[in-house]
């Protein structure tokens, strides 16, 4: 049985879970374990209740997920009112980025659910607005507030399969990452010339540098495409 705050007894000593609770013991579960090893079992276990227990607050694991992804968002910090929209856009992306990175499979969770909940709704209603405000068409608006969120999602979920790359505590990996520059230099140079002369590039750790090169990439094609007053599908305005 659990102790202090997190479980209470009702009438026939069933116990009542709390749902934050049942999220904050979820999250830390993830980090522990990872997306793979996160079960309604496993949670159940954690909590000190039957996994039937659960079900009272959650229909299934996608459920649990969905409100895992918004908690993580939660920490989200908002880009100040009066900056410019690039500035804005920039600051909401590198935040989704810092956040993503503090949880364990946090990435793949996001990229498997729908916003749904106030912290997703939240940041949405932000990034859209500021694309609207900018002056961007509904459409375009839409279609860049996805680009820049995959964009952080999606390098989050490449970047964590070399987390700690080159630090004492995941040698393993800057081992592995040592093999691929050498495997890119041993090429046959008639055949792959560029691989080869730009091994120590393809296999660069600095994944801060590469992600910030593309977002402004990103936001420098935003910039121009508002500056041309160009739109597909929908006028301008």
């Amino acid at each position: 049985m659990m102790e202090g705050s997190e479980a209470r007894i009702r009438g026939r000593g069933h116990p009542v879970i709390d749902r934050e609770v049942m999220v904050e013991t979820a999250l830390g579960l993830l980090d522990e374990v990872g997306l793979e090893g996160l079960s309604m079992r496993r949670l159940a276990e954690r909590l000190g209740v039957k996994a039937a227990s659960l079900y009272w607050h959650v229909r299934n694991k996608g459920e649990l997920l969905g409100l895992l992804a918004d908690e993580i968002c939660a920490g989200v910090q908002e880009p100040g009112p009066d900056l410019p929209w690039r500035e804005k856009l920039e600051t909401l992306v590198q935040e989704n980025r810092r956040v993503l990175l503090l949880h364990r499979d946090a990435a793949r969770i996001l990229a498997g659910t729908v916003p749904s909940g106030p912290n997703r709704l939240r940041l949405a209603e932000i990034m859209l607005g500021t694309l609207l405000g900018a002056g961007f068409s509904r459409l375009d608006a839409v279609r860049a507030a996805f680009l820049l969120v995959d964009y952080a999602t999606h390098f989050v979920a490449e970047e964590t399969m070399f987390a700690g790359v080159g630090t004492a505590n995941d040698s393993g990996k800057w081992e592995e990452l040592v093999e691929a520059r050498r495997r890119f230099e041993t090429l046959p140079e008639a055949e792959y010339p560029l691989a080869v002369a730009l091994a120590g590039y393809l296999t660069d750790p600095d994944t801060n540098g590469r992600f910030e090169f593309g977002l402004e990439a990103l936001l420098n094609g935003l910039e121009r495409k508002l500056a041309s007053g160009g739109s597909i599908g929908e006028p301008s305005g």
